[in-house]
């Protein structure tokens, strides 16, 4: 049976996720509503779990080291009721190998090796090489959908994942190539980051130790 998540959990874990995002972004990655997120926003607040900070004209909150505590808390207590087959754990493992092979087409659509430099950017020029990119994308892309599909089985907050990731990679396609990598939009990378975040905060686990 599906899970869904508290909406105390989805505001702090979308301000995880999101990194620094403004109330409308957190709103709407959360799925709750503007004035139940500016409620319980400041209600984290209060609690020191998050801040809000301007600079460089934007304006946003992020997560502090004892939200981030907290935070981890209540998703280790909602995946001991709703995950006893470590269905997270199980996908996790499915992903690694596929994030593998994401991070390798980002360097692909980000460089393109010559004889001179082996580091020279890629000035996508070469339409071949990019469609070798394009291909490994939409393959991952169809390998995300089983994926998602058993997390959100599980708890409906996984939701969407896959559908984000397949319409960044069809407006790439379709010759929007900065919606393959660019982080102030939902890109490809956006979306794959976002997710990775997701299983490796739901685990317990710290990517600055992933293996």
């Amino acid at each position: 049976m599906t899970h869904d998540s508290a909406p105390s959990l989805l505001a702090l874990h979308a301000v995880r996720c999101l990194g620094f995002a403004d109330t409308v972004m957190i709103a709407n990655r959360a799925g709750i509503g503007y004035d139940a997120t500016v409620e319980l926003l400041r209600d984290a607040e209060r609690h020191r779990w998050v801040r809000r900070d301007a600079f460089a004209g934007l304006d946003g909150w992020s997560l502090t080291e004892s939200g981030r505590v907290e935070n981890q808390r209540q998703l280790a207590d909602e995946r001991a009721g709703a995950d006893p087959d470590d269905t997270v754990g199980s996908v996790y493992s499915d992903f690694l190998p596929l994030n593998a092979r994401f991070v390798s087409a980002c360097t692909d659509w980000q460089l393109r090796p010559t004889s001179e430099d082996r580091l020279a950017a890629n000035d996508h020029a070469d339409a071949g090489w990019d469609a070798r990119v394009f291909g490994e994308l939409e393959a991952l892309s169809g390998a995300l959908t089983p994926l998602v599909a058993r997390l959100t089985d599980m708890l409906t907050r996984f939701a969407g994942y896959d559908t984000r990731f397949e319409a960044a990679r069809s407006r790439a396609q379709g010759g929007q190539n900065e919606w393959v990598d660019r982080s102030d939009i939902d890109s490809c990378h956006r979306v794959w980051f976002q997710l990775h975040e997701d299983l490796l905060a739901t685990l317990g686990f710290d990517r600055r130790t992933e293996v």
